[in-house]
């Protein structure tokens, strides 16, 4: 099923591909590799607690062609399972739920947060990036990105052009993204904000096909992704860096996440119905990122700083440091810390209230909800006699949604309605 996040995989790889301080070790390993293939593979666990797991193999090549064209191919291949949070909220006795596919129901005991268990896919990535050296000034770059799982296709095509001067002590970059997305839910879309419907309210199973239908749009729908980025990247002396991105998105099409929905509670916070979310079909974003690098007696760190805005009202904050140690020529190990904080989007609603009008955009997925979010790791890796290099990473990472200053009627504030999710990323790497 489709994991909707902050972010497209598509965007972040369009906009990785085209990364000036990547696009720069591109450039440098083209030249001294010489028409070498460079391979690197790795096998990642992404696990949280009591909710989503995910297994992913990774694997990307890079060939060089003379000292001025490089061409960079990766395959991606994960698979998830487990649970994901369906946006109703807890409530003192069991709730019974219908599958999204409509055949079939899941109950959740009383005082748990309601879990769609119906939450696995498996998911192909496929990606491929031509950078071209032009001149000791210019180089340039091309991709092209597809992703497929069950119920959602991605497609999209990426370019970069980036121009050195002052005597390659500064690098301007222009980047830009596009992607189109393909969604085909399980069942089909749910109609806006209407009700989720049972089978134990229907005489016939052909009575409550019937008003199951009435809740699905049939067909599919798509959404559009635009991204420009533009970068400077300035060397500060012999040892130290500065890198500032400014970005600019623009989405359009089916936005709502056709898996969740909203609990309908009265004054005393007992739940009446469920509803289907609805977000708006357009989005606006613009971002800032800045960056410092700098290169130490034995070690090597870098700090950076990322604003995020956009006409959902979402707001973010991330703060984010790397700390490599070289412990010896072939041995070294990396300290990872990063902060996050989140502003709630204008139409996040943890619930609906019966007595009050249906909105016609609302959505009580925490991950649009405000939160803070911090990750703690380490990674060590090894050069190896034949050269190949070994690395191992292992991270905690911990998410605490928060209430948006909505206020909790009758049995709701016996319950924890934000509960953290909590996860442990580990990544075995081999390069060769």
């Amino acid at each position: 099923m489709q994991l909707t996040t902050t972010q497209t995989i598509a965007s972040a790889l369009a906009m990785a591909s085209c990364s000036l301080i990547g696009q720069q070790a591109c450039a440098v390993e083209t030249q001294s590799t010489q028409d070498d293939w460079k391979v690197d593979a790795a096998i990642m666990y992404y696990g949280e607690q009591e909710r989503v797991q995910a297994a992913e193999v990774i694997g990307n090549v890079q060939k060089a062609f003379g000292d001025s064209s490089l061409l960079d191919m990766k395959i991606v291949v994960d698979s998830l399972t487990g649970a994901s949070a369906s946006g109703a909220v807890a409530q003192a006795q069991s709730q019974t739920f219908t599958r999204p596919s409509g055949k079939g129901e899941y109950t959740v005991k009383a005082g748990d947060t309601p879990l769609d268990d119906t939450f696995h896919d498996t998911r192909v990535q496929l990606s491929a990036n031509w950078q071209e050296v032009l001149n000791q000034d210019w180089t340039t770059n091309i991709g092209v990105y597809g992703s497929k799982e069950f119920d959602y296709l991605s497609m999209g095509l990426n370019a970069g052009l980036e121009r050195s001067f002052n005597k390659n002590n500064t690098t301007l970059a222009l980047s830009a993204a596009f992607t189109n997305d393909v969604v085909d839910p399980v069942g089909g879309r749910p109609v806006a904000m209407s009700q989720m419907v049972f089978r134990d309210n229907y005489a016939t199973d052909a009575e409550y096909q019937a008003a199951f239908d009435q809740t699905r749009l049939s067909g599919d729908d798509t959404k559009q992704t635009s991204d420009i980025m533009f970068g400077v990247t300035q060397i500060l002396n012999r040892n130290w860096l500065m890198q500032a991105n400014y970005g600019l998105s623009s989405v359009s099409g089916y936005m709502t996440d056709p898996y969740k929905i909203l609990s309908e509670v009265d004054v005393n916070g007992q739940t009446q119905a469920y509803r289907y979310e609805n977000r708006p079909d357009s989005r606006l974003k613009h971002s800032v990122f800045v960056m410092t690098k700098g290169a130490l007696d034995s070690a090597v760190v870098d700090f950076s700083y990322r604003y995020s805005t956009d006409d959902w009202d979402i707001q973010s904050h991330t703060l984010e440091t790397h700390y490599r140690y070289n412990f010896s020529a072939s041995l070294y190990g990396q300290l990872h810390l990063r902060y996050y904080q989140q502003q709630a989007a204008e139409f996040y609603r943890p619930f609906l209230l019966s007595d009050e009008v249906v909105p016609e955009y609302a959505s009580a997925d925490y991950r649009i909800g405000d939160m803070t979010a911090y990750t703690v790791g380490l990674k060590f890796g090894q050069r190896l006699s034949n050269g190949h290099e070994m690395s191992y990473r292992l991270e905690y990472y911990q998410q605490n949604p928060d209430n948006n200053g909505t206020q909790l009627p009758g049995q709701l504030q016996n319950f924890d309605l934000f509960p953290s999710v909590k996860a442990i990323v580990a990544q075995v790497s081999y390069s060769f």
